[in-house]
């Protein structure tokens, strides 16, 4: 006789215990299911609670009553595990890992019962599928691929100190999150309930980090009830009895909450091959489309390489983008945030014949205080062997589980510019051999375009507003100390200005000029006349943000000033001979040096749930 089982949670904490239901009493078998060990084993009666050790690490466990069923060799929407297999997290009684990894028991249960009619949530469009399941039923473990199999037995053996837990606790607010500096999302976790996804982006906004090593997330919204034993997913909006439409259990879309702000892309973009064409998605591999990004280091790649075949799962996520000058940049027409960085694509669009076609997009973006990273499909994690895969995913999880993640971020190639202002959402920058050349100012390494104005500048600058009779405008100073405006396609000259000009800023209406004689001069708007204005600290690029002056000087660190009074050292090296301000960003570059960005904030910032006095 087959014994069937279900636990009274999904998770419990170390040296906690657990009950379990049982169809008849059974020798059990209690396993930690990233490595095989066996925790414990004995016999378990109808009404059984498993004491769980206090030494027991975090991690995905599974209970086996009675021997062992061959597991089925089906495609998704099989039943996940058998009856007899009880599959359960253990958490960390005290949170101190860096890391917490989240399982998806909600997609689990979904496909529990598939086509089994009132009993499954499953098939999406059967007329007697489920709009109800219950936690309070055997069968809620991983499908048969076992999506997230690989990432949960590599990351212990790679080092990383991680705590586990299942998505039913992340809907029970930010508390388990702010102890963490990281969370990890692994593989195909596609029910999410709104509690979950509020916790998460608050997460982020207010200084966590989220890696999406998965596909088709968050696709569907899901609500919980009787106590989180219940899942509810009508998948139908005239069905479903919520009150306030942008809780009902329908795509997250079409609830009025794209995922694309949770992950940065969506299924709705995405491909999908499904059936006996699933092995197709063994052929298909990732393009780097932004080689010289952080995520890409020591990978060896260069833009337009592919890597990482296998990785992409039989369902991907995508972000809408556009080609600019051969370079992808994300629309946000989809819901995507405007910052999301696009670091690699796949083109699916060929899988229509087998599923849905569709695009791959691998990407970053910041939120907040935080960022997230997305792979975008499903079966990462079961690649790690892949040399540039697994380099990827360190690269991604040691930097987002250090205490500090701010660094200057390449957004762009190499070029040799003398000076740089932003206007707008532009970027311009003055070239050596005299060339205006322009590009959008965000994350993507977007290629520079070339303006008609011509002129040999040492300076560009912009004001925040305009006053003294000068307009919001681009202006320059010239090596032979000219002040300049561009007026449409050409630069105007307005007067004269300091010999041997290094910088030009703009702050609280007055022009500012550092020259290579390590001098500092004004001249407010409205006025003719340059005066003094101190010393430039040694300055080789000057800019100017919301009425303070920035400067790098000659050994590459960062000076702020309020306009009369001393230079600072900020403690920010710059890596550039460059530097521009803008919209709480620091813009740096130079000759042979790649374009980077970062965050400007105060030197006393704290930032992270992980560091903000809650972790034991």
């Amino acid at each position: 006789m087959t014994v069937s089982a279900y636990a009274a949670a999904t998770s419990c904490a170390q040296g906690s215990s657990l009950r379990f239901t049982l169809s008849a009493p059974a020798d059990v078998e209690v396993t930690d299911a990233a490595d095989e060990r066996v925790l414990f084993s004995g016999t378990a009666t109808r009404d059984w609670k498993l004491e769980i050790g206090a030494d027991w690490p975090s991690s995905l466990y599974r209970a086996r009553f009675g021997a062992e069923i061959p597991w089925p060799q089906s495609l998704p929407g099989g039943r996940p595990c058998p009856d007899n297999e009880v599959y359960f997290v253990v958490r960390e009684a005290v949170p101190a890992a860096p890391i917490l990894v989240s399982l998806p028991f909600t997609t689990w249960q979904a496909y529990n019962r598939s086509g089994v009619p009132g009993e499954g949530v499953y098939w999406t469009e059967s007329p007697h599928r489920a709009a109800r399941v219950s936690f309070d039923r055997p069968g809620v473990g991983p499908s048969p691929e076992r999506w997230e199999q690989g990432m949960l037995r590599w990351l212990r053996p790679a080092g990383y100190d991680v705590a586990f837990c299942s998505n039913l606790d992340l809907h029970d607010g930010l508390d388990l999150l702010t102890r963490h500096r990281m969370l990890v999302v692994n593989g195909h976790d596609e029910y999410w309930t709104a509690g979950m996804r509020d916790a998460v982006e608050e997460f982020v906004r207010l200084g966590g980090n989220v890696a999406f090593f998965a596909g088709n997330t968050a696709w569907w919204q899901i609500r919980l009830e009787d106590g989180g034993r219940t899942m509810v997913c009508h998948r139908d909006a005239i069905a479903d009895p919520v009150t306030d439409p942008s809780l009902a259990t329908v795509e997250w879309s079409a609830a009025g909450r794209p995922e694309n702000s949770l992950t940065g892309v969506s299924f709705r973009a995405g491909a999908g091959t499904w059936g006996p064409y699933m092995p197709l998605m063994l052929e298909e591999s990732y393009t780097a489309r932004f080689a010289s990004h952080w995520v890409f280091e020591g990978t060896g790649l260069t833009d337009g390489d592919k890597f990482g075949q296998g990785c992409l799962g039989y369902e991907t996520d995508a972000a809408e983008f556009d080609e600019v000058g051969g370079v992808p940049r994300a629309t946000s027409r989809d819901g995507t945030p405007a910052s999301f960085v696009v670091l690699a694509t796949a083109d699916l669009r060929h899988w229509a014949a087998y599923g849905q076609g569709g695009m791959a997009t691998m990407g970053v973006f910041s939120s907040g205080l935080g960022q997230v990273f997305t792979a975008a499909t499903v079966n990462w994690g079961n690649t790690l062997h892949d040399p540039v895969v697994e380099r990827v995913t360190r690269n991604v999880i040691d930097r987002f589980s250090a205490t500090e993640t701010e660094r200057w971020e390449v957004i762009g190639p190499s070029a040799d510019v003398r000076a740089m202002a932003v206007l707008g959402r532009t970027l311009y920058a003055a070239g050596a051999d005299g060339t205006l050349m322009s590009r959008e100012l965000c994350g993507q390494n977007l290629p520079w375009t070339s303006a008609p104005a011509t002129a040999d500048l040492r300076g560009l600058a912009v004001p925040r507003e305009a006053a003294g009779g000068r307009g919001v405008a681009l202006y320059g100073v010239s090596a032979e100390g000219r002040l300049l405006q561009l007026d449409g396609t050409a630069w105007r000259d307005l007067s004269p200005a300091p010999e041997h000009p290094v910088g030009l800023a703009i702050a609280d209406c007055t022009f500012y000029v550092a020259t290579a004689t390590g001098d500092l001069w004004s001249q407010p708007f409205g006025s003719s006349g340059w005066e003094p204005a101190g010393s430039s600290a040694g300055a080789v690029s000057l800019g100017g943000m919301n009425g303070r002056l920035f400067a790098v000087n000659e050994r590459g660190l960062l000076l702020t000033m309020l306009p009369g009074g001393a230079w600072e050292e900020h403690g920010l090296e710059v890596p550039g001979t460059v530097l521009t301000a803008h919209a709480g960003l620091l813009v740096a570059g130079g000759p042979g040096l790649p374009l980077r960005w970062h965050p400007l904030r105060s030197t006393g910032t704290q930032r992270g749930p992980g560091d903000m006095g809650r972790r034991a």
